[in-house]
């Protein structure tokens, strides 16, 4: 794990511990796999990766989850019919996703934001501050659209 890695787990175990949560193998194993993974995962690949199989029960790590999820720290994707995919929700950047409404293949928006400037046009006009958003495109995929043709 690289040293800016290192940092950020840190920094997000600090931050779960400021909501209440424990610092447990579990927590840091789950944040630890996310920030080295470079695509979302589903909570199933979570919970059978080889630092929580056989250590943690696959219901905790759900659950584990779902805190995370409710204290900001992970990010759910995906659509309703089909399995949620998780990120890490970093407090300075964000990551926007286009996500395939047939095989729910989930795919980082490898470009600038379009809505970052609306964004602070909002926070100008409205008054709020730290304002915050989550983009999600929807879509056919090209291996999707292929199969079809």
């Amino acid at each position: 794990m690289s040293e800016d890695c290192k940092q950020t787990l840190s920094e997000l175990v600090d931050r779960c511990r400021t909501g209440g949560m424990r610092r447990t193998q579990a927590l840091e194993s789950v944040l630890r796999l996310l920030l080295e993974s470079d695509h979302p995962l589903t909570a199933g690949v979570i919970a059978e990766s080889p630092g929580l199989k056989g250590h943690c029960d696959p219901a905790t790590v759900y659950r584990l989850l779902l805190r995370l999820e409710e204290h900001g720290i992970l990010r759910r994707l995906g659509l309703r019919d089909r399995a949620a995919h998780y990120t890490i929700r970093h407090s300075h950047t964000h990551d926007d996703y286009i996500v395939c409404t047939r095989c729910g293949s989930i795919e980082e928006l490898e470009m600038d934001c379009p809505v970052e400037a609306l964004e602070a046009e909002i926070a100008k006009k409205s008054g709020f501050t730290q304002l915050d958003h989550e983009l999600e495109f929807f879509g056919v995929c090209p291996s999707c659209a292929g199969a079809e043709g």
